[in-house]
């Protein structure tokens, strides 16, 4: 990709630039002219002489020099002929600013011109975008009005209406940016390109993007990691739209009703190492914490307030976001003793109480910043008669460039405060408005370098799979119109992976069930099996603990029950499967096909109780080793395996293992819908695992 000419062009081309102040291409042409960009500007229309005060051209061919960016604001139908002129005179880039592609249904229109791009070596931003600002060349090459300050902030959005008002506010938070570009419908830039570029710009410290949804996931996370692993190790924002679509529907397994797929992007964030923002004020707020902050050293807050109230409220959103509010060594406190009146608190937060000048508040922020069991530091004002605002400003700046540790305002208030906010921005403090938001995004801060800190991943490898068996299982169910397999078909496909299982059998008759029974010859659990059954326990098609010379008698008993709760089901028989007898946890794994994402994994509480609990981890297929072992730790269940209440610790390397193999399954096996394996019962340290129940849907 030649994003030079994006960014840097030697000239730029508007086509269809328009005398009327309302047209796009008069916008667009205007800022360019205006805004300060030094190269050459070539207006195309060619029912005009001269645009303000610059000579039109007809087409792009009648320019007579080269064009390095060309930017097209002309209708739909007149792009191609327009693109096939760029081709002609060796355009290098180009933004299509012009609507009427894949977002209307035409797709075709909109693959034609990537493909015309691509084969000619035409770098494409858009179509139906706003187009792209480069702040230190002075060039906006785009209809939004705002040339923005310079600053460390990469931007890159899908939403152009969003970018105005990115540009707007930031112009008021004294955020600048690097680069600032609308991708709109990443007909050839999306979200990979854009970040690999970002992450080898020099000028951009912070990479920041809104998002609708996500093309090459996978290539997303490998271009981060590989980055990382090579000490490029710039903070990567995102704030993603469409939590709440309600497409997810029916699910046939516990992992579809679990795995959403609002839950499913949040573990793509989390697997790549991105901070997702859940609002767009909070991605301001991280904006700023990112920008003008070293990496922090751990996760230990201190706070110093001059109101007590707002101290609390940051108190707890600290602590709920994963931040230690540990009390100051005894050795800090006596120093604070020293100048605080006695009604102060020196414990955390240290509350240097309302009358507070800047001195005081300059001298206790000081002791705080600097003790060295401090992390984060955050100073909380609001303007009280004795307050001064101004001095105190003055004060938190100094003490930032000082102690050379992450620090965060927050000057509550609004026109009162202002004279110190506007010091604040001047002097690269972080400023939050609310103290809750402030503690909040310094938790993501403190996230973001937990990130840093991740092992170079351990990808799994297995040499006992047997893919090409696998394969035929499912292309025989599928050959056969089969749109699940029967449990035991999925618990054989899963043996194939490695995954342990139970002896077990399938029963069509009485007489099936008393030979298999004996062939197994231990205490059995009998399933019924059914394509209409999905919880086999709910309608009474579970039978636990039955003597194999009980057999005969426990397969009529559960035939009848099944058939008087559900006596429309189709049964096609029982399964026997020995009985998991030794101690252990019942956990759910599961994996689902997201359409946007591909396979996800999912580790969870498991039980007939997974759906009440929802205790659920999630991780994008394939995963490494690290991932697996990430999913596990974020569980609240996950005390259990370190043994409570006098129980042994359970055998993670095992769960850590079962969940590396169902990875592969699925990556190997992407006609998998949706995977549920629940229970999987995992025994003492050292004893491993079982699969003990499993549903395997096709799509």
């Amino acid at each position: 990709m030649n994003f030079n000419a994006i960014f840097n062009p030697r000239s730029i081309a508007v086509v269809g630039a328009s005398r009327r102040p309302t047209h796009v291409g008069y916008g667009v042409l205007k800022n360019l002219t205006e805004q300060g960009y030094d190269g050459e500007i070539f207006p195309i229309n060619p029912n005009a002489e001269e645009i303000l005060g610059r000579k039109c051209f007809p087409n792009l061919s009648a320019i007579g020099q080269p064009v390095d960016l060309a930017i097209f604001t002309v209708h739909t139908a007149d792009v191609k002929t327009a693109m096939e002129e760029a081709v002609k005179i060796g355009v290098k880039a180009a933004i299509v600013i012009t609507a009427g592609y894949k977002e209307i249904g035409e797709v075709e229109l909109e693959t034609e011109l990537a493909r015309v791009c691509h084969e000619n070596n035409i770098t494409l931003i858009g179509p139906n975008c706003l187009g792209v600002i480069h702040p230190a060349a002075k060039m906006n090459a785009s209809f939004a009005r705002i040339m923005p300050k310079v600053g460390p902030v990469g931007f890159f959005s899908q939403s152009g209406a969003l970018c105005v008002a990115v540009l707007d506010y930031a112009e008021n938070l004294g955020i600048g940016f690097s680069k600032f570009v609308s991708m709109g419908n990443k007909a050839q830039v999306g979200e990979a390109l854009m970040i690999r570029f970002m992450l080898d710009d020099p000028d951009t410290k912070v990479i920041a993007m809104y998002l609708e949804d996500i093309t090459d996931p996978h290539e997303i996370i490998e271009i981060i990691r590989s980055a990382r692993m090579a000490g490029n190790k710039k903070p990567i924002i995102a704030l993603k739209a469409g939590r709440t679509s309600a497409g997810a529907g029916a699910s046939a397994s516990h992992t579809g009703a679990l795995a959403g797929a609002d839950e499913s992007f949040s573990a793509f964030f989390s697997q790549a190492g991105i901070i997702r923002a859940e609002k767009v004020s909070e991605l301001f707020d991280l904006m700023k914490v990112f920008s003008f902050n070293p990496p922090c050293a751990g996760r230990k807050i201190r706070i110093v307030t001059n109101a007590g109230g707002p101290g609390v409220l940051a108190t707890d959103e600290a602590a709920l976001s994963g931040l230690s509010v540990n009390p100051l060594s005894a050795e800090a406190r006596a120093k604070l003793s020293e100048f605080l009146p006695k009604s102060a608190n020196t414990k955390n937060p240290v509350d240097v109480v309302g009358d507070a000048d800047a001195l005081r508040f300059e001298k206790a922020l000081e002791v705080v910043a600097a003790d060295p069991d401090t992390d984060l530091s955050l100073a909380i004002l609001t303007n009280q008669t004795m307050t001064q605002v101004v001095e105190t400003a003055n004060a938190i700046v100094k003490i930032k460039e000082q102690i050379g540790k992450p620090m965060t305002a927050c000057f509550m208030g609004g026109n009162s405060v202002r004279a110190g906010v506007d010091i604040l921005h001047a002097g690269n403090v972080p400023m939050i408005e609310y103290p809750e938001e402030a503690a909040h995004a310094l938790s993501r801060l403190a996230l973001y370098c937990e990130y840093l800190e991740r092992p170079e991943p351990k990808q799994f490898i297995f040499n006992d799979i047997n893919k090409e068996a696998a394969r035929k299982i499912l292309d025989d169910a599928r050959a056969a119109g089969k749109t699940a397999l029967p449990e035991y078909e999925a618990l054989q496909l899963f043996s194939l992976y490695g995954l342990p299982i139970f002896p077990v059998e399938l029963a069509h008759n009485r007489e099936e069930a008393v030979e298999k029974a004996a062939r197994i010859g231990k205490k059995l659990v009998l399933k019924i099996v059914s394509p209409d059954i999905l919880h086999k326990s709910d309608a009474g098609g579970v039978s636990l603990g039955v003597i194999p010379g009980n057999a005969g008698d426990a397969y009529d008993a559960l035939i009848e029950a099944v058939r008087l709760k559900r006596p429309d089901a189709k049964i096609e028989g029982v399964l026997l499967e020995e009985m998991a007898e030794r101690r252990g946890f019942e956990i759910i794994l599961g994996s689902k096909r997201d359409p946007a994402l591909g396979s996800v994994v999912m580790v969870g509480f498991g039980g007939v109780y997974a759906e009440v609990f929802k205790d659920i981890a999630i991780g994008l297929a394939p995963i490494t080793e690290d991932d697996a072992r990430r999913m596990i730790s974020s569980l609240k269940a996950q005390k259990v395996f370190e043994g409570v209440r006098g129980q042994e610790p359970l055998d993670t390397d095992a769960l850590v293992e079962m969940l590396g193999r169902l990875s592969l399954l699925v990556v190997d096996l992407p006609e998998i819908a949706e995977i549920d394996i629940n229970p999987l019962k995992v025994f003492s340290k050292g004893e491993g695992s079982c699969v003990l129940d499993a549903r395997v849907i096709l799509i």
